[in-house]
């Protein structure tokens, strides 16, 4: 994509998909992370495709984006709070703006995100000229599932 692009980046999960036979939705079984009959989905940065796990937010840049649009109306949020809450499928609004929504006061958010929203509202950003590398945590088991992505801004 190029520099002036945007990306809008929104996603839906569920609190209740069936997971028995004859499994109308197209999801039999529990192979997944988390509680039965959920999905949940999050973005983190990460180094290399062959990898599972983020890296640090001290060596991310893939949220130093422009926020041109985001679900919660509140575009002046840090690279820091955006990593946060792309983390965490808008679970915490920020890392420490002092809200009820912050990391800071907010309940901590479950390592399977299952006391996260099902679906992300979503945010529209301007990404600076980098290759960015991305997956989700949830669905990542590291057999069977991968859930990971490019974005490339020229």
């Amino acid at each position: 994509m190029k520099e002036n692009d945007l990306v809008h980046i929104q996603w839906t999960g569920s609190n209740s998909h069936n997971n028995g036979a004859p499994a109308g939705d197209g999801q039999a079984g529990d192979a997944g992370e988390g509680t039965p009959g959920t999905d949940r989905n999050n973005m983190v940065q990460i180094q290399d495709m062959s990898e599972n796990y983020p890296v640090p937010f001290e060596q991310s840049g893939m949220w130093n984006a422009e926020i041109k649009w985001i679900y919660h109306n509140d575009k002046s949020m840090s690279a820091k709070d955006l990593a946060v809450n792309m983390a965490t499928s808008g679970y915490y609004k920020c890392a420490a703006c002092g809200g009820a929504d912050s990391a800071e006061q907010r309940t901590k958010v479950n390592n399977l995100l299952n006391n996260a929203p099902a679906s992300y509202e979503g945010a529209v950003l301007k990404f600076k000229k980098g290759k960015y590398l991305y997956a989700c945590t949830r669905n990542n088991n590291f057999t069977n599932r991968s859930q990971k992505g490019t974005i490339t801004v020229q």
